[in-house]
């Protein structure tokens, strides 16, 4: 499949994934706060993002697994896929439990509160703990997701991660009919929503390389029979990464759940359901790169991602545009009299998908060794740059202050040093094949 063909694909099945999950995300919103209050839509958001500030839970093992397979001319009976996958299930396994055992321990000394701020209702700390257990526990069926990436179906993987929406509209409904008390298990719902949606992804992605994953499972108990490989050149960095990159845009509730109030934080939720759309399909897009470009390193061709940038940037702002014309019936419709879409988040939110549009492309070039070591340091400061500004923006623009400290932060300590280090890269590598060719 061309580099093209997998990006628009994806794009094209994330949209429409996107759209229809978008439809049913307002209905599932119109119910949650219809039948269970402003409070509780706020709560079920500050929750459900929980799970963003946890992309580092795979501790770097998810790159390996996607690299490995793009670059592997037969994953299906490849060894070093085999062996990698095993690694990673163990890391999983390890991490989920810990996962799982942190949520308990936070809870028996009562730290939610702190930890989470004002968004939380009388008993969501139950609800945390009980989230944050099922995303651990379950982390090892993310595996699925990184395979069909690696194979370069990320369009089939697009269209599985939406399964979660419908899933979860059905668990809503459920609880509406259990009355308004139900209303704190909603984020929960969405977790096991996720859940249920992960293990779909891994039975499709084991069949498609088949036997692997099935005997890379049967091996993570031997340990000492069967090695894994070493992991830590590529795992390492990108663990920092995926610390990094969610601290920095996932606290965004966080910071406005302790520096502003529930009003800030519903405004903030309602905005994401929207923009997400459009900002997940840059992600996503972004994401369908990562294979092609591994593959075509492996093989020692050059593809300069900066040529990439605009194309993104266009099909970011033409998304934007349309959806520039119907958010604000669609917020009248969900939010109603309760909660109101302001001009700043909009006008912020928008900055941001354009920023990531033009920061992706190189990103995805970036994830050999060389390029994720790069990487950490300037990711670092964007994280820390973004916080601090996020901290001191909330109490004045409310739920767009985290939205501006993330553009201006990715911005200046992502988009332009990446860029700068592609361009060299590049370059480099153009150098070194002319050598070769004389």
């Amino acid at each position: 499949m061309s580099l093209w063909r997998a990006v628009t694909g994806t794009a094209v099945a994330k949209i429409a994934v996107m759209g229809l999950g978008g439809i049913l995300g307002i209905v599932s919103s119109k119910l949650i706060i219809g039948h269970f209050g402003a409070e509780a839509y706020a709560q079920y958001g500050l929750l459900a993002g929980i799970r963003n500030l946890l992309p580092f839970a795979d501790l770097g093992i998810g790159a390996v697994v996607l690299n490995a397979i793009a670059a592997s001319g037969d994953p299906r009976r490849d060894e070093k896929v085999r062996r990698t996958i095993t690694s990673a299930f163990r890391v999983l396994t390890v991490s989920g439990i810990v996962i799982a055992a942190a949520a308990v321990v936070i809870q028996l000394f009562g730290w939610w509160p702190v930890l989470l701020g004002n968004g939380l209702t009388p008993g969501g700390d139950i609800m945390a703990a009980a989230c944050l257990a099922v995303f651990g526990l379950s982390l090892p069926l993310g595996m699925g997701a990184r395979v069909l990436i690696g194979l370069g179906r990320n369009a089939q993987q697009t269209v599985l991660a939406g399964l979660v929406s419908p899933v979860f509209l059905g668990g809503v409904l459920a609880l509406t009919l259990l009355g308004s008390a139900a209303g704190d298990y909603v984020a929960v719902v969405s977790y096991l929503a996720a859940t249920v949606t992960s293990a779909l992804t891994l039975s499709v992605a084991a069949r498609l390389i088949a036997p692997q994953l099935g005997r890379a499972a049967s091996d993570v108990p031997r340990v000492r029979s069967v090695p894994g490989v070493p992991v830590a050149a590529i795992a390492v960095p990108a663990l920092v990464l995926s610390v990094a990159t969610p601290v920095a845009l996932a606290s965004d509730r966080l910071l406005i759940s302790h520096r502003a109030d529930a009003e800030a934080l519903a405004e903030y939720v309602l905005a994401s359901q929207f923009f997400g759309i459009v900002l997940q399909t840059v992600f996503a897009a972004g994401v369908a790169l990562w294979p092609h470009l591994a593959r075509a390193r492996s093989r020692g061709e050059i593809i300069d991602p900066l040529r990439l940038t605009w194309p993104f940037v266009a099909g970011a702002a033409v998304m934007l545009g349309l959806l520039a014309t119907v958010i604000q019936p669609l917020s009248d419709f969900v939010g109603g009299d309760e909660i109101t879409l302001g001009a700043p988040v909009v006008v912020s939110y928008a900055v941001l998908v354009l920023v990531q549009a033009v920061n992706y492309p190189p990103g995805m070039y970036m994830t050999d060794e060389r390029g994720l070591r790069f990487q950490v340091l300037p990711c670092v400061l964007m994280c820390v740059s973004n916080v601090a500004l996020s901290w001191y923006l909330v109490p004045t623009l409310g739920a767009a202050g985290p939205l501006v400290g993330s553009a201006v932060a990715i911005f200046v300590f992502q988009v332009v040093p990446n860029h700068v280090w592609v361009r060299r890269d590049i370059a480099r590598r153009r150098a070194a094949a002319v050598k070769v060719a004389v």
